[in-house]
């Protein structure tokens, strides 16, 4: 393999790892605004900016890899079409409460409750990142994609 090869299958691999710790970090801050509890419209005025960038942020990263990562890895590794259509599942189920999260923030919903779509956000995307890490960092380091990373895992 040449090293050029090597540095690409490498870069693939940490450049999802890089995605998903973005992701992880949005949400942190996202959910340390909601409970800073600063009051008034200040604070409705942070959670929606908050909200909206990280529901934006997840919701392309998943279309990208649903739209150009994924079909690549099904033509390469089909075994994987089971694997794959989980990982979809999961896109759809995470866009489904990012939907209920924004429409929460939209009618200013109280902390508790909004704490409460973050919370499932969080449990659902985590298991999904540590799934998809599993079971994909390996065949990034195979794949052979002729694409610009933010086509493939989003514009992160």
């Amino acid at each position: 393999m040449a090293e050029g090869d090597q540095t690409r299958l490498i870069a693939w691999g940490n450049e999802m790892r890089t995605v998903h710790e973005r992701l992880r970090e949005a949400l942190r801050v996202t959910r340390d605004a909601l409970r800073e509890g600063r009051s008034g419209e200040s604070a409705t005025r942070d959670l929606l900016l908050f909200c909206h960038g990280f529901c934006t942020a997840l919701d392309g990263h998943h279309q990208s890899e649903d739209r150009t990562l994924f079909p690549a890895i099904a033509a390469a590794y089909p075994e994987l079409r089971g694997t794959l259509r989980q990982l979809e599942q999961d896109h759809s189920m995470i866009s489904h409460l990012l939907t209920g999260l924004q429409a929460s923030v939209d009618r200013s919903a109280p902390p508790d409750e909004l704490e409460r779509h973050l919370e499932g956000i969080s449990a659902v995307m985590e298991s999904h990142f540590r799934y998809e890490e599993r079971r994909l960092l390996t065949v990034l380091g195979t794949l052979t994609l002729d694409r610009d990373p933010r086509e493939a895992l989003g514009p992160l």
